[in-house]
């Protein structure tokens, strides 16, 4: 990159030094439209201190024809003169520098918006990492197949091989539950494979990835390549109506995703979407390996992920130990403010989503639920929450809590708690603990889900795997080297000699 990249900084970064510890003074989050950082030219919104709930900065909506500037930029960028796969690698490369040796300075930007714990932040910085290391490693491997035509009748003078070609601009719509490896998983892929992006991060944790988007910068990506949008429903549907952009990347709700999904049309697209995650303890399974486990799955980043345990399916005659056990353990759990040492769980998005997670719990317990351990809120931090006795006619058990909670079921038959995993419309991801092959073979044939660890809950998750759902939790696969093959499409190439 030329060394004129800070003065495009703009004024919302213009005081920030990724040396310093100043980064939560960063006032607002710009646009960043053509290689450089503008102003938004719609209505602001406040970024909140999530612990706090104070403001921490101003986020400025982007206009329909700042958008449609992105888009036409990006197109023309495709079109022009591509990168090379050394190039793309080497780019790739050196964002993942760039972020590794800032660990402390992405730290203190995320950790306000998000309300994630330290250790939750430097997990998920440190996942970043591998993930843009991944994305360069497939980069310059990227080829497609030699043909064998020569067998067919009267081709033994015809050579054939496949191309992985890009598709051209790829826009990424990414959530606030990983502001930074989320929006890796679309960014990384997409460009790895020779696409550009236009970029629109979660309204309530912009900022981190507005950071991410200045280390492509400096790592020297070309203007054009990646540039970032801000909005809500409005603006993402307006890129949409853009017909330039030839592939859709989303995370978020199932409901948001149907309407992408239509409008969409013939557009390739990826969706990942809701989930209700549940993970079985058969009767032979090591407690003293599973407990953990279950329990740092269920209350990271206040239970705000995908895969979090939600519903631990455990058999019956483990129920007792398995409650005993986890109610001690739960209700210890530091909670609170996320910065302070040792916190295991800090604050929820939002107020308004720590006050439903609160009357799920009350309507469970009103419904016949027992609670173990927990169920208070203080502002928007809700206490690590262990409920039993839930079933599928409570919201706890028949729609995504997305929030620090997880309820015990019994069963008495593997058939019966496949059979309750089966029973949602959702299939993300499911764990399960058990010794006995014929258990885990038969919860990896029959489960209806993405993924199935066995010995692993349900979030068990390495970023070089395929990550995706099957029936409401969507299709197509995030991992770079999956992601980048649903990013390109083949075209077959023959000579006749």
């Amino acid at each position: 990159m030329s060394s004129s990249a800070d003065d495009r900084i703009g004024d919302d970064l213009m005081s920030y030094s990724f040396e310093t510890s100043q980064v939560g003074a960063l006032p607002v989050c710009g646009m960043l439209l053509g290689g450089e950082w503008v102003p938004g030219e719609g209505a602001a919104s406040e970024i909140l201190d999530k612990f706090r709930l104070t403001s921490i900065g101003q986020l400025p909506a982007s206009s329909n024809v700042q958008i449609e500037r992105m888009i036409r930029i990006a197109h023309e960028a495709f079109e022009g003169d591509r990168l090379t796969p050394h190039d793309r690698g080497r780019i790739l490369d050196g964002v993942a520098e760039l972020i590794e040796a800032r660990l402390a300075a992405f730290v203190s930007v995320m950790q306000p918006e998000t309300g994630f714990t330290t250790s939750d932040c430097k997990g998920e910085i440190g996942r970043t990492v591998q993930t843009f290391r991944l994305a360069a490693e497939e980069a310059r491997r990227l080829a497609g197949d030699v043909l064998p035509v020569a067998g067919a009748p009267g081709q033994g003078r015809r050579l054939a091989f496949t191309l992985r070609v890009p598709l051209g601009v790829v826009l990424a719509v990414t959530p606030f539950n990983a502001p930074l490896n989320t929006v890796a998983h679309k960014i990384a892929p997409a460009i790895a494979a020779g696409n550009t992006v236009v970029l629109k991060p979660a309204g309530q944790t912009p900022r981190t990835a507005c950071l991410l988007a200045h280390c492509f910068l400096e790592a020297g990506l070309p203007e054009g390549y990646l540039q970032a949008f801000h909005g809500g429903g409005a603006a993402v549907s307006a890129a949409m109506t853009d017909e330039r952009v030839r592939y859709i990347a989303f995370t978020g709700s199932t409901e948001v995703g149907r309407i992408i999904q239509g409008q969409a049309g013939l557009r390739r697209t990826q969706m990942e979407l809701g989930s209700i995650a549940f993970t079985l303890l058969a009767e032979d399974c090591d407690l003293e390996v599973a407990l953990p486990k279950v329990i740092g799955a269920g209350y990271r980043k206040a239970g705000q992920v995908c895969t979090s345990v939600q519903v631990l399916m455990v058999h019956k005659r483990l129920k007792d130990e398995v409650e005993t056990r986890m109610a001690e353990s739960v209700a210890a759990l530091p909670h609170g403010d996320p910065a302070c040492e040792g916190c295991v769980t800090g604050p929820m998005i939002s107020l308004a989503d720590a006050k439903r997670v609160e009357n799920w719990v009350n309507e469970a317990t009103a419904s016949g639920a027992r609670l173990l351990a927990g169920g208070k809120r203080e502002g928007a931090v809700v206490a690590p929450t262990l409920l039993t006795g839930i079933g599928p006619n409570m919201k706890v058990g028949c729609r995504e809590v997305f929030g620090p909670v997880i309820g015990i079921e019994s069963f008495s038959d593997l058939d019966a708690a496949i059979a309750r995993v089966n029973s949602t419309p959702y299939g993300l991801a499911s764990g399960m603990f058990t010794n006995r092959l014929d258990a885990a073979f038969a919860a990896a044939q029959r489960l209806r889900v993405g993924g199935v660890h066995v010995n692993e809950t349900s979030s068990s998750r390495l970023d070089m795997m395929p990550y995706g759902g099957s029936k409401d939790s969507g299709f197509g696969r995030e991992g770079p080297y999956y992601a980048m093959r649903e990013m390109s499409e083949e075209r077959v190439v023959s000579f006749t000699v």
